[in-house]
């Protein structure tokens, strides 16, 4: 029999959920989970750029986030600057380009001045790109997108194309593949118009135990897919 030709997704969307829940298992701070999560982050993204994977988009802190306790969010902004500066160099050297998209304007300056200078540090590399959505929700990008071509063109109205021109993804292909850990099925406000036809996979694994073995398995059941895009 035939083997079955291995697909491989131009773009894999990760909603990283189950960092607290994982530690709260353990009997640790919530905090300690998210610093687990980021071995899988680094783990995920090695993985994506051995498979081929050219955009990886990672869904790190929504809008709705800011509704955790004050100490779980600082924790949070304290392991997010620690990794993008071991993390800035690592994604140069591997031709890795680095986008963060969303609302960053509520963060600390040296959060941004930090997100910023890894942003620039790789805004010339051609290889694999790595997406970090921070601070974002899908409500707010079709939002900012529809209140910017108000702006632009007063009196239209918007197309499809020119949508996808004004949202915060412009540039990067829609998402073939979402994957959700911790065994929640609903995609909580993300990327809402981005996800038309995007193939869905969820697991019960939490994201800071979600690694190569468990990525593989995703892209292999996506693999095993047929996507017709509504058509016959």
């Amino acid at each position: 029999m035939q083997q079955k030709e291995k697909i491989i997704p131009t773009h894999v969307s990760i909603i990283m959920d189950g960092n607290g829940r994982w530690a709260q298992k353990r009997g640790l701070e919530r905090i300690e989970g998210h610093k687990e999560g980021v071995e899988s982050v680094r783990a995920c993204s090695e993985f994506a750029l051995e498979y081929g994977i050219k955009y990886l988009s990672l869904f790190a802190f929504s809008t709705e986030n800011w509704g955790r306790p004050k100490e779980e969010i600082e924790g949070l902004w304290s392991i997010m600057l620690k990794s993008i500066a071991i993390e800035a160099p690592i994604l140069k050297k591997n031709n890795v380009k680095l986008r963060v998209l969303g609302d960053i304007s509520k963060f600390s300056d040296n959060l941004k001045k930090q997100i910023i200078e890894c942003v620039e540090l790789t805004a010339d590399n051609t290889g694999s790109n790595l997406i970090v959505m921070l601070n974002y929700s899908g409500r707010w990008d079709i939002m900012q997108a529809c209140n910017r071509f108000i702006k632009e063109h007063p009196m239209e109205e918007i197309s499809e194309e020119q949508m996808a021109h004004y949202l915060s993804t412009e540039g990067i292909p829609e998402p073939d593949l979402l994957i959700r850990t911790s065994g929640e099925q609903r995609i909580s406000n993300y990327m809402l118009w981005q996800m038309a036809y995007t193939e869905f996979y969820f697991t019960e694994v939490l994201w800071p135990d979600f690694r190569k073995e468990e990525f593989k398995k995703a892209l292999e059941a996506f693999s095993n897919r047929e996507r017709r895009f509504g058509k016959v």
